[in-house]
């Protein structure tokens, strides 16, 4: 269930159920237990938000919403509504029920995903390969050049050793 903290200024509309109603330039806070949907019916409103740090891909900040739209909110997510100019809002608050997880067929326990596995390892093992042939290709043409290098050329004066 959604924690909605509601003062003197919001009020439920005693002629739709489920539709709130927030006087001009009044702001309500929310903060949902499960992910929720804010739903505005009728004027508009500018909302922020504040995800939590973990979801920096997520849109956070200021939406002014008109009605019609709706802004989801993530559980734990702390939002403010303010009414947007000098009349009135009415929003839904609409919280959503999580998804069954189902649980993996026997196939997929025991074979699918061993055999994802399996092909990531492989994968892995081949990069790894190419990663090791490539450097020890490069370490032999390193190693011939410096082997090499001292024949048929001649020696500078602070190369040679005089007798």
């Amino acid at each position: 269930m959604s924690h909605l903290q509601t003062p003197s200024h919001v009020a439920v509309s005693p002629t739709c159920s489920g539709l709130w109603r927030l006087a001009a330039g009044r702001t309500v806070q929310m903060r949902p237990r499960e992910a929720s949907t804010l739903k505005v019916v009728c004027g508009r409103v500018w909302a922020t938000t504040d995800a939590p740090l973990d979801r920096t891909a997520r849109r956070l900040g200021d939406h002014v919403l008109g009605a019609g739209e709706s802004l989801a909110v993530l559980p734990g997510e702390r939002l403010v509504v303010e009414a947007w100019g000098d009349t009135p809002v009415r929003f839904d608050w609409v919280a959503h029920a999580e998804a069954p997880v189902q649980a993996p067929s026997r196939w997929q326990a025991e074979v699918g995903v061993p055999g994802r596995e399996l092909a990531h390892a492989l994968q892995c093992t081949t990069v790894a390969l190419g990663r090791l042939a490539w450097g020890v290709l490069g370490y032999a043409a390193y190693l011939s050049s410096y082997l090499v290098a001292g024949r048929g050329r001649v020696l500078s004066r602070f190369e040679s050793n005089p007798p």
